[in-house]
């Protein structure tokens, strides 16, 4: 397997709309997609985005031994876990690999696949305008979850602190304040690592 870049930043930093595109981009660039219990959002497909399964199928993948890494989250609509599993996706991979994640998630796949395998890409964007983009995105769905995007609003900070990223090694950091921008910096430096 060659590198793995991880995108990682707190909710509505720009990371899925970067991640279509660098994609979009550059397709020879693999990708793994996570699984989740989460429900779907409007507009999402399974086996896109995420595969969508219930909490009985992902303890079944766990008893399995497959999965690398996962995290359960508490939000107001009940426990929801995200994973990223050895389902052969990453046997496929022969080039680069972009995935999307946490700092969590990025440090399990670093033990997993060892240090120098796994690239942080940490995007930043000022909180005020994550904060607006969070809640144009709620309005959008059918049965916006307010209270939940507050929540996981007020949990990024504490989980994408100073010292949580210090901890994890993540250096350099892409502010997303113009779109174009931070997909060329981050482009270049995925071919500088391949």
């Amino acid at each position: 397997m060659k590198k793995l870049f991880c995108v990682m930043g707190k909710s509505a930093t720009g990371k899925d709309t970067i991640y279509r595109e660098i994609l979009r981009r550059m397709p020879d660039l693999g990708t793994v997609i996570p699984y989740t219990t989460r429900p779907m959002r409007d507009g999402e497909t399974d086996g896109k985005e995420y595969y969508f399964i219930c909490a009985a199928e992902m303890e079944r993948l766990d008893a399995e031994g497959k999965i690398i890494e996962s995290r359960v989250y508490q939000t107001v609509c009940g426990p929801w876990i995200y994973a990223t599993v050895d389902d052969g996706q990453f046997d496929r991979i022969e080039g680069g690999c972009l995935v999307i994640g946490t700092l969590v998630s990025f440090e399990k796949l670093r033990q997993y696949f060892g240090e120098h395998m796994v690239i942080p890409v940490y995007v930043e964007t000022e909180a005020g305008l994550r904060l607006s983009r969070a809640l144009d995105r709620e309005r959008q769905q059918s049965h916006p979850q307010y209270e939940e995007m507050c929540r996981r609003f007020l949990a990024d900070e504490k989980d994408f602190c100073e010292e949580n990223l210090k901890k994890c090694g993540i250096g350099r950091r892409y502010v997303n304040a113009d779109l174009e921008t931070c997909i060329r910096e981050i482009m270049e430096d995925i071919r500088g690592n391949l």
